[in-house]
């Protein structure tokens, strides 16, 4: 069972006893031209901040989606739209993107068990360079911890999650799993935000956050 969220009103959460809950959130009541109130901008690295408005889209889900359009070339440029509300450190979050345009980097990711702009774990799919990676992000410096390669197509949208469990994190793309890794860095709960690189201009249009149980275990 799923929410759609509007931001007109407030964000509900699915009833669950013993537990969080899993939640959708989407743009369709959100107003054009300004981020959300349940986001906010943050930056890691260089460069200036992100620039994160509503947008007319009609292909996306609502007509609506949150875009990042600042053009900033700037390479260690790091823009985040960060979801306010502390989650469990165990969750899978997934997003539904589509990468507009950038000469630097067309990049569209999604960061869980976000302590800071400079601390976080991130999924990120790049239509340059036609690859997934999985990053750690510790005191605002970006280490990869693995990859993979496949096609990502500019002007499309597509989905990138990520799953945390204890120390193993599953990156799916498209609906098929392509990175199997783990860490030890941050275990504490966090929150999860959208992420950008460079002057990718990016749409998105729906967040999926799904807590895990103990007892769940990652497929």
């Amino acid at each position: 069972m799923t929410l759609h969220a509007s931001f007109a009103s407030t964000i509900a959460l699915i009833a669950a006893i013993g537990s969080a809950s899993a939640e959708t959130i989407t743009f369709g009541g959100a107003q054009p031209g300004a981020l959300p109130k349940e986001f906010v901008s943050a930056l890691t690295g260089d460069g200036s901040a992100g620039r994160w408005e509503v947008v007319e889209d009609a292909s996306a889900e609502g007509n609506r989606a949150l875009a990042q359009l600042s053009e900033d070339r700037t390479d260690g440029r790091f823009p985040l739209a960060i979801y306010m509300p502390t989650l469990p450190s165990d969750l899978e979050a997934s997003i539904r993107f589509k990468p507009i345009s950038g000469s630097v980097d067309q990049a569209g990711g999604v960061a869980l068990r976000l302590q800071s702009a400079q601390n976080y774990y991130l999924a990120r799919a790049n239509a340059l360079e036609d690859n997934v990676r999985f990053y750690r992000v510790k005191g605002g410096r970006r280490e990869e911890l693995a990859g993979a390669n496949v096609s990502v197509t500019a002007g499309a949208w597509h989905t990138l999650s990520l799953r945390a469990q204890g120390n193993r994190f599953v990156v799916s793309f498209d609906g098929t799993a392509l990175i199997d890794a783990h860490d030890e860095t941050f275990s504490s709960p966090g929150k999860v935000a959208l992420w950008t690189k460079a002057d990718s201009v990016t749409r998105f249009d729906r967040i999926e956050i799904t807590p895990l149980n103990e007892s769940e275990t990652t497929p």
